[in-house]
């Protein structure tokens, strides 16, 4: 049990000095607490901002009319540039790169909807069969809206689990019709959205429908499109393509930054990862910072040990230890100390992180703070890589003294 006697024989030394070693632990314990807090928060942050993209595609590019800023060919400034079924038909036929497309008509405000004897307002949203495919929906019975359904201008809905609980109960939606605004729609689908809230009270009819039906003709108000597994340089050439399409049909300076506005879901996901990774980054530095400030007391303290005890690393040499046996005594009270005191730090870290998971309500900063395993098994490593590094001069020290001068020290 020689392993036993020695690791033993580090912790008495460490008991002799418990003030001066809690201290120094105590140091060490702190740094790797920080730097696990931190890395919950920074991953709490992360998710909170991916929580945000739950229900929309990434690799989605939205398009919205506008009013023109510039003058072009005679054209005045402040003219109104709207969208019609023939610039959604000509990017869905004639611009490379575009995968799902859809359409749609604003329909304002709440709408009554009713069955037999229970009625709600909830919100209506007018779209093509590609919707499905921008915002995530997952059909949990029947069908989304079909090509079939534009073409033929039919009166079918699908709708949210919510508006299905509210209006129907226990009861089947499926082929039952719905009285919205004084039309019969037939239910064709439900769906749910990780969106939750709003996006589970709306109720989906086909574009054309809503054209005809309120009024709208020809006009379409927003136009979306994913880009498949574009990059997003490429993404943004998509996007171009389809601005100069546009200001070609409707006459406006592809350059006008507001006749049109174009959001690149793709660049500004690429742009927030880019972020988090240098906000990663510092939480590192600030981390790995502290704890080497805790590993800087520690090798002092080692070196203290060493001149405090200078007649018995002399006495041990004189008996006949070797230098490599007097390194490797002080390596294993500068690891020891280290490695106890940082996982303690670690386990604490995680303790607080896993408390504020459970305990703090859902808000609009950290969402699911957590330490990823990876996380913690770096910080593991770096303690033991430090407190050899830490004990390293020390033990050097140690194996240089000459056992005669060593005995002479009062």
């Amino acid at each position: 049990m020689i392993w036993w006697d020695r690791w033993q024989e580090v912790f008495e030394t460490h008991a002799r000095n418990r003030l001066r070693s809690g201290i120094t632990a105590a140091s060490v314990a702190w740094g790797i607490f920080m730097l696990v807090v931190l890395l919950g928060a920074g991953t709490g942050l992360e998710n909170n901002v991916a929580w945000g993209f739950r229900d929309d595609a990434v690799n989605s590019i939205w398009i919205y009319g506008g009013k023109t800023s510039l003058p072009w060919k005679g054209h005045p400034v402040g003219r109104s540039v709207g969208f019609t079924n023939r610039d959604f038909a000509l990017i869905r036929d004639t611009v490379p790169g575009v995968e799902y497309i859809t359409g749609r008509f604003y329909l304002w405000g709440e709408f009554a909807i009713r069955w037999r004897d229970k009625a709600g307002a909830f919100s209506v949203r007018s779209c093509h069969p590609d919707h499905l495919y921008l915002e995530r929906t997952k059909m949990v019975a029947g069908r989304f809206l079909n090509p079939i359904d534009i073409e033929q201008k039919r009166k079918v809905t699908v709708i949210g689990v919510e508006v299905a609980d509210f209006l129907f109960g226990d009861h089947d939606p499926l082929g039952e019709t719905l009285d919205i605004r004084g039309i019969a729609y037939q239910v064709v689908g439900v769906y749910e959205d990780e969106g939750g809230g709003g996006e589970l009270r709306q109720v989906y009819i086909p574009i054309s429908t809503a054209q005809a039906a309120y009024g709208g003709g020809e006009r379409v108000h927003q136009i979306m499109f994913t880009v498949g597994d574009a990059s997003v340089e490429a993404s943004e050439e998509i996007a171009e393509r389809v601005t100069a399409l546009l200001a070609e049909r409707h006459h406006f300076d592809p350059a006008d930054p507001r006749a049109i506005r174009i959001r690149n879901n793709l660049e500004s996901f690429a742009e927030i990862q880019q972020i988090f990774t240098w906000i990663r980054a510092f939480i590192w530095v600030v981390g790995i910072g502290t704890v080497l400030a805790g590993v800087v007391g520690v090798s002092n303290i080692m070196l203290i040990s060493v001149r405090e005890r200078t007649r018995e690393l002399g006495l041990r040499k004189a008996l006949g230890a070797p230098p490599g046996a007097l390194v490797a005594m002080i390596l294993r009270e500068a690891v020891a100390l280290t490695a106890v005191s940082g996982y303690v730090g670690l386990v604490a870290g995680v303790a607080v992180i896993e408390l504020v998971r459970q305990t703090v309500p859902e808000n609009d900063y950290v969402r699911d703070p957590e330490v990823q395993l990876s996380a913690a098994v770096g910080a593991l490593v770096l303690l033991v890589v430090c407190g050899a590094l830490a004990g390293w001069f020390p033990a050097r020290r140690a194996a240089q003294v000459h056992p005669i001068e060593a005995l002479r020290t009062e």
